[in-house]
């Protein structure tokens, strides 16, 4: 099993909380991880007809027959069951009496935040991180990874083929998890629509212009984007504006949870044909912004990533704010240095000085990450190879705790 960064951070909440959440895409290893931290737990798959009718209609037998502390899988086919949990949790007020995993979040936010506030920690996990398989012995090279994705499932033994699996996740994801919340009534429209936004990856999103394509309206669009994000299987990247009123007005982009989905969507099968698509510099980028969510999560903290552009074309990939301060990168697939790639940076820290982080120790003003070799300081900018994205994201101070 390759050892995923997010155990100790599960571990934790474990010990501070009733009852922990895990979200995340179907198959990113979930159940496989915490079935491994806590052998001992009992464990109910709600994916199971028989579970799924017990936990429905007679609670209380459920935990009779899979008393706490419990792995409770697939949530979402149970809302319901959460009010009982609830219950259980007030009356009992043992810490770490409940793990519940979960792929689909659109029936349990409000369940969870009606049932379940100020007992629950909510974890949201990722695929694979490029960390976690270079720790594992697995370093691609890049056209190899985006193809490839991060799935574990594809890392278990040798021999898997990426495009046939992603063929089935896409099958799966449709006929489990869109058709039973009946969010979608057209799948082929749907699939489509996912297709089509595979192409805008790294883009700014145009409800519009996908609505004329598809054949929906714009209103339908949004909320097929709100399935997709609430399944995990996009993130939504908002821009960064200095005039905070004005983000939430602003068009966002939107990145897939995984290259190799992306890929298949795209109907690019092999390194060679990604190689020469002219999309690769946009799933380039959204390896990038996928692993530094991962970095994110992984250890607890806010995501706090953006990217800015202004009408007169000056964009930057990432910024990650950190106590008010900002963090710049841009993204390139190249493999050479090019004084080219920093021009955008120079720019912002011209016109927003003040924001804008500088190490104190080498006068870094930014970070390009790219496919060639690590540099940490090249004319005032540090060039960092793609497969050390992790270090660059990874939470600069501990989180605040209480102590009395």
């Amino acid at each position: 099993m390759i050892n995923r960064t997010i155990a100790d951070y599960i571990k934790s909440c474990m010990k501070e909380y009733f009852s922990v959440a895990v979200f995340g895409p179907r198959q990113c290893g979930k159940t496989t991880l915490i079935k491994e931290l806590y052998p001992d737990f009992s464990y109910a798959n709600l994916e199971d007809m028989n579970i799924r009718a017990l936990a429905k209609n007679d609670p209380e037998e459920f935990f009779t027959r899979f008393p706490e502390p419990v792995i409770i899988d697939e949530i979402q086919r149970v809302p319901e069951l959460l009010s009982t949990v609830q219950v259980r949790i007030d009356k009992n007020k043992k810490k770490g009496q409940y793990i519940i995993t979960g792929s689909q979040q659109i029936p349990l936010k409000t369940t969870v935040s009606q049932s379940l506030a100020g007992r629950i920690a909510i974890v949201q996990m990722q695929p694979l991180s490029l960390a976690e398989l270079k720790d594992s012995g697995f370093e691609l090279d890049r056209d190899t990874q985006l193809v490839s994705g991060c799935m574990p499932f594809l890392f278990s033994e040798k021999g898997h083929k990426p495009f046939d699996y992603y063929r089935n996740y896409v099958q799966t994801y449709l006929e489990k998890d869109i058709a039973q919340i009946g969010a979608v009534q057209d799948l082929m429209r749907f699939e489509n629509f996912m297709r089509l936004l595979a192409g805008r990856t790294g883009q700014l999103v145009n409800n519009s212009a996908l609505a004329t394509e598809v054949g929906v309206s714009s209103v339908t669009i949004g909320s097929w984007l709100s399935v997709l994000e609430a399944s995990h299987l996009v993130y939504i990247l908002k821009p960064w504006y200095e005039n905070r009123n004005n983000q939430v007005v602003k068009t966002p982009k939107v990145y897939f949870c995984d290259t190799g989905l992306a890929s298949y969507l795209l109907g690019i099968e092999t390194p060679a044909q990604m190689q020469r698509d002219p999309l690769m510099g946009n799933l380039f980028e959204n390896l990038v912004v996928s692993e530094a969510l991962k970095t994110r999560y992984n250890n607890g903290a806010e995501p706090n990533l953006y990217f800015f552009r202004n009408s007169k074309g000056l964009e930057i990939d990432i910024i990650l704010k950190e106590n008010k301060i900002l963090n710049l990168f841009e993204v390139k697939s190249g493999k050479a240095l090019n004084d080219e790639f920093t021009k955008n940076m120079e720019k912002f820290c011209s016109k927003y000085s003040s924001n804008v982080s500088t190490d104190s120790d080498d006068g870094v003003k930014g970070t390009v990450i790219y496919s060639g070799d690590t540099v940490p300081s090249y004319k005032d900018y540090a060039y960092i190879n793609f497969h050390q994205i992790a270090e660059q994201f990874v939470p600069k101070e501990k989180p605040f705790v209480l102590e009395f």
